[in-house]
């Protein structure tokens, strides 16, 4: 090895640096060596000029196609030039024949043998054969390789052997010179070489047609060539015999090949019928392969798509929809509620779909609403070319929605989650409305622009459903374009005005730029909000400053300035309104009253809110005058026994007044109207954030907490510890009726049911127990974020077991809510929900008074909650639906009454807030706060007000906006009312047959307790005469039938015993099966079934209603209260100074 290394020579002086610079190196006598990547011979760089290099070989391919196409040109001429009536040549310089006297029944070889040939003629196709067979010759020399007969035995060689070297031997012997060559078979060299041209400009431009393009351009090249050829055959043929010109020819093979058949123009020898023969079979070999290739082809290209034209991406604008499973609700709830805003009429919707689309897709998309504006794409948008064939980079906008059918909801996240990558890094400046499942994958996406997670906003919605009723329908009949088209049609009053009022919308203007609101610049929130709603029918609920977050109603403290946006509720928005005041004056002078809605529908779109306006200005029920001096006060009621008023809204509030009582007071002085036990357990709650959250991302939120967290063993339920010895929720004796929550799992969104519950505006008199009744046992980092709330149990069970329901306390629940459960995912669509329907039809059944929430997938499948197979109500709004579904309405099912009323909530209702937030992108932030998802300081919050007997002397909603604009600082938005509805005949009838029967199971004194417990809890049959009634009458047979002495036998008595049994009806069976289950458990029955089913009465919303509406006894008003924090001065003590005033605090939320 040291031998080596010392023959090792020094590094030659040209490649140091130091002799580069010096310039050394070029005394150096080295040679230089060049090395080629091809070889440098004469054969390779013809192959590298011919074959290899593209753009020299696209040339030269070119070139052969032009060859080819001007030897057939030259061979049309000849026909053209040949003239049937002289006799046809035969050899050069010999003289022509005459064969007008041979007999028809025999031909001759000679016209087919010989033909007339011009010597200009003879001299441009020898020209053109001598090209084409030197560069034949020299390709078939570049292209060997090793194998002779490889090359000599393709048919493109043999065409071009049989039409060039004949014209090549006519140089040598000029006899031959008027031989028939068959030169029309160049069309397929042309075919052949135009196929290759194309490979070659794919190559050179570096881009790749379609394989449609390619097998398109084979198709139309093959069906030319079919038809030269066999046009130049029959004619050349028929020299001998019909002498047909080349036109005449071609009107033969036109009709031959299109089955038409005319029978006028006929081959007449047997050479030209056996070609016409040859070249049908020919066709029907060839031509059937081709089109199943293009069939093939075309189906593919249909599931698969095609591209987004650039020309078409940079002229109009579209925005790109990514979905891992395109379903065909999702499909029309995202169209339709696109295309619903007139400005995006001329957007294209690009679908890219990682699988194919279903056969009801593709119908939808064959319509021509859609077919025009839809381009279903299938792709992935984890792909830089699927994504450059969607021009994402062009896109206004890139909605990225989950799959939430998916068994793995966590899954479905991170491919969203990665979708959202990959197109953020494709095109950077396209924004992102992003759709997420779990709350805990949400920072993943908070470069989006808007993002929605479904467990926050489902969780949230379904805890404000049972602290306000309706809550979810409320949310999204604001998050839906409804037209309020379906009222007028509408049989029932109030489908009429709860379709009217479901037309209403969040809308936004800048307050200098508004010809409604601008003349409230520098008064006060409230001020502008009830003279908005008096005047032109709007409710004015937010404002956002510039460069702030949006407040929901900031109080009467916030003066409005130029700059500020408004944001109100109505049914259009003020762009599309006039002020039309011919019709004022001509309803003044008539003296007609004004309804709130009357015609509402028929009135062209910019007279809506004009209209509006007017039933604001004439309340012929308050008594208000427009030509009042200050305009500022509704009139007094006529009812002098009431010497009540309301006091004016002020334009500029004096001060901002501390509340009635003190939220963040010391907590010891609310327990003077609580019980001892629950005084002593309030006294360890305070109001604060929550020490820890299960996910990152969530929104901190004032509630109320627990001073030291609660140990995990006191948070179950039904099992005892040694700090609580209780094992069931009767036990416990809470004061307030709980709220039960069924799921499967306690997922980290369950969070957010929680905590909207307990927040800090919630007085802690009216905080209910909340039991979550869990599958499955929570994991520990739910259980360390729950720990600090007051009042949240849970327990491991089932909605499927009765022994569960009854332990958890669903017999003296407030509410119920059922959440869809994540593995129910079927294999048949709509299936999902079927054992969530049959588990709350089964509730419904034991516990008829119960207030059931329940959460599905499908909104479709609404109509099976509370299901009567012959309800001619339910069959009445089943046919409501389908003409709605036939108008291509947004909210089919808005009719059903579990949905009206609250009672069914479905989380893809959300979708369409993602899509509003392309046209509003406020609406998520708006939505947030209503839901208490986000506290802004300063913003308020969603509350509920319950109108009694005591209010009822305000009567309307106007004078009721202006008592709560001037008291309390509230702005109502619209009311849930309950109406009864008198039951068919066949049900009373069959519900009395049934009463008639007694239990023989019940011992009298327990019916008697049971009846006791009736007449002591009468507020719900106080509401419902109907209900008292029929109560009193079943009491009455009862007690009539208690007196009776059962027979004097054992057989009579087992008789009789037999004959009841048979005669009670099905409500007792299910009564007395739940309360053996109570007494087997060791439960009281004791309040079990003391308020009875409410089948008779149906509920529904009227948002935004107009001022003339009339109050009803049990309306709740809902309303957005102004953030208590923000109206305590900051120099006041405490609460002590307060609350000097002796007042209830409950009297501070009624009127």
């Amino acid at each position: 090895m040291g031998e080596l290394e010392k023959e090792v020579l020094p590094l030659p002086p040209r490649y140091r640096f130091r002799d580069l610079l010096l310039g050394d190196w070029q005394a150096d006598e080295r040679v230089q060596v060049e090395f080629y990547v091809n070889e440098n011979t004469f054969k390779e760089r013809l192959k590298l000029f011919f074959i290899k290099n593209q753009r020299s070989s696209l040339r030269v391919r070119l070139f052969n196609f032009s060859l080819k196409l001007l030897s057939c040109f030259l061979y049309i001429i000849r026909v053209l030039l040949d003239d049937p009536q002289e006799g046809p040549g035969g050899c050069w310089g010999c003289p022509k024949l005459n064969l007008s006297a041979q007999p028809l029944a025999r031909f001759d070889w000679a016209p087919i043998v010989w033909v007339n040939r011009p010597l200009p003629l003879w001299g441009l196709q020898v020209l053109v054969a001598l090209i084409s067979f030197l560069e034949t010759m020299l390709l078939v020399y570049l292209g060997y390789k090793g194998n002779l007969w490889e090359q000599v035995l393709r048919v493109p060689f043999m065409l071009e052997m049989m039409n060039t070297v004949p014209f090549l031997v006519t140089v040598f012997w000029p006899p031959l010179r008027n031989l028939f060559i068959p030169v029309f078979l160049n069309c397929w060299l042309a075919k052949h070489a135009l196929e290759n041209m194309i490979n070659d400009l794919h190559r050179a431009i570096q881009r790749t047609h379609s394989a449609m393009f390619n097998q398109v351009l084979i198709l139309v090249c093959t069906l030319v060539c079919l038809m030269f050829t066999c046009i130049c055959g029959i004619q050349h043929l028929e020299r001998a015999g019909n002498n047909l010109t080349f036109f005449d020819s071609l009107y033969f093979c036109i009709v031959t090949f299109s089955t038409v058949g005319f029978g006028d123009v006929t081959p007449r020898i047997w050479p030209s019928q056996l070609l016409v023969v040859i070249m049908i079979c020919v066709a029907l070999i060839v031509l059937p392969i081709q089109f199943e290739q293009l069939a093939f082809l075309w189906m593919e290209r249909q599931k698969s798509g095609g591209n987004y034209s650039r020309y078409r991406a940079q002229t109009e604008k579209h925005v790109v929809l990514c979905v891992s499973a395109l379903k065909i609700d999702l499909l029309m709830d995202f169209l339709n509620e696109f295309y619903a805003h007139p400005r995006l009429q001329d957007y294209y919707v690009v679908i890219l779909c990682p699988t194919e689309m279903d056969l009801a897709v593709r119908r939808v998309l064959q319509i021509p609403l859609w077919s025009q504006r839809v381009i279903f794409l299938q792709g992935s948008a984890l792909k830089d070319q699927d994504l450059m064939r969607a021009k994402m980079d062009d896109a206004e906008a890139c909605f990225i929605l989950s799959n939430r059918f998916e068994g793995d909801r966590g899954a479905a996240d991170h491919q969203t989650i990665l979708r959202a990558w990959a197109v953020k890094d494709f095109a950077p400046n396209c924004p992102l409305y992003v759709q997420i499942l779990k709350p805990e994958n949400k920072f993943h996406v908070k470069f989006a622009e808007h993002v929605v997670c479904e467990e926050e906003f489902k969780f949230a919605m379904l805890a404000l459903n049972c602290v306000c009723p309706a809550t979810s329908t409320l949310v999204t009949l604001l998050v839906h374009t409804s037209r309020g088209q379906a009222g007028p049609a509408s049989p029932e009053q109030w489908q009429q005005m709860y379709s009217r009022c479901s037309a209403s919308e969040i809308h936004h203007v800048r307050l200098g730029d508004s010809k409604f609101l601008g003349q409230y610049e520098g008064k006060s929130f409230t001020y502008a909000s009830f003279h908005a709603h008096k005047k032109y029918g709007l409710c004015l609920i937010g404002v956002c400053q510039e460069d702030k977050n949006i407040l929901l109603n900031p109080g009467p403290c916030h003066i409005l300035a130029s700059s500020d946006t408004c944001f109100y509720i109505n049914i259009s928005k003020e762009e599309n309104s006039a002020f039309v005041l011919r019709q004022q004056e001509q309803r003044r002078q008539r003296r007609l009253p004004t309804t709130a809605y009357h015609g509402l529908t028929r009135l062209p779109v910019h007279s809506i809110i004009a209209s509006m306006g007017t039933v604001a200005m004439d309340l012929p029920e308050s008594g208000s005058s427009p030509d009042s001096a200050d305009g500022t006060t509704l009139g007094l009621p006529a009812d002098s026994e009431r010497p009540r008023s309301i006091a004016p809204v002020l334009e500029v509030a004096a001060a901002c007044r501390s509340p009635t009582f003190e939220l963040l007071s010391d907590p010891s002085e609310d327990e003077a109207g609580l019980s001892d036990d629950d005084a002593a357990t309030s006294g360890a709650w305070v109001k604060g954030y929550p020490p820890t959250s299960p996910y990152i991302g969530s929104s901190p939120t004032l509630c109320h907490l627990v001073r030291e967290k609660i140990p995990f063993c006191c948070l179950r339920l039904d099992k005892s510890c040694p700090h609580c010895p209780y094992e069931d929720a009767r036990a416990y004796r809470f004061q307030n009726k709980l709220l039960i929550l069924s799921a499967e799992r306690a997922g980290n969104g369950l969070y957010n049911f929680v905590a909207p519950l307990r927040a800090y505006y919630r007085p802690r008199q009216e905080l209910s127990p909340l039991v979550l009744l869990l599958e499955t046992a929570p994991e520990t980092h739910f259980l360390e974020a729950v720990r600090w709330f007051p009042l949240v149990y849970y327990m491991v069970g089932s909605i499927d077991s009765l022994d569960d329901l009854l332990r958890c306390g669903v017999s003296f629940a407030a509410s119920v809510v059922v959440v869809d459960k994540e593995s129910s995912i079927a294999q048949e669509d709509y299936m999902a929900d079927a054992k969530t329907i049959v588990n709350v039809q089964t509730l419904f059944r034991l516990f008829p008074g119960l207030n059931i929430i329940t959460e599905l997938t499908h909104p479709a499948n609404m109509r099976f909650m509370r299901f009567k197979a012959k309800d001619r109500g339910a069959l009445a709004l089943s046919k409501l639906e389908k003409k709605e579904r036939e108008k291509g309405s947004n909210l089919v099912f808005m009719f059903r009454l579990p949905f009206a009323a609250g009672k069914v909530f479905s989380v893809s209702m959300l979708d369409t807030l993602l899509y509003q937030s392309f046209v509003k992108g406020y609406m998520i932030s708006i939505t947030r706060l209503l839901l208490g998802l986000d506290s802004t300081p300063g913003s308020g919050f969603l509350c509920v007000l319950k109108v009694t007997e005591d209010d009822l002397w305000i009567r309307s909603y106007g004078r009721l906006y202006q008592k709560l604009c001037s008291s309390t600082g509230d702005i109502p938005i619209g009311i849930y009312r309950t109406e009864s509805q008198p039951a068919p005949s066949a049900e009373r009838q069959v519900s009395a047959s049934g009463e008639d029967c007694e239990d023989p199971l019940e011992p009298h004194d327990t019916l008697a307790c049971h009846l006791g417990h009736r007449d002591s809890v009468p507020g719900d049959q106080a509401e419902h005469p109907l209900l008292r009634r029929k109560s009193m009458q079943w009491a009455r047979r009862l007690s009539r039938k208690g007196g009776r002495l059962p027979s004097k036998t054992a057989a009579e008595r087992i008789s009789q015993q037999r004959l009841t049994l048979s005669r009670r009806s099905e409500h007792q069976e299910l009564s007395a099966l739940v309360k053996t289950r109570m007494k087997h458990l060791g439960l009281s029955a004791a309040g079990y079934m003391e308020v009875m089913d409410h089948d008779n009465t149906l509920s529904y919303i009227l948002l935004n209603p107009s001022p003339a509406t009339r109050l009803e006894l049990n309306d709740v008003v809902y309303l957005i209260r102004p953030d208590p924090l923000t109206l305590v001065s900051p120099g006041s003590p405490g609460r002590k100074a307060s609350v000097s005033r002796a007042e209830d605090p409950k009297d501070s939320t009624r009127l």
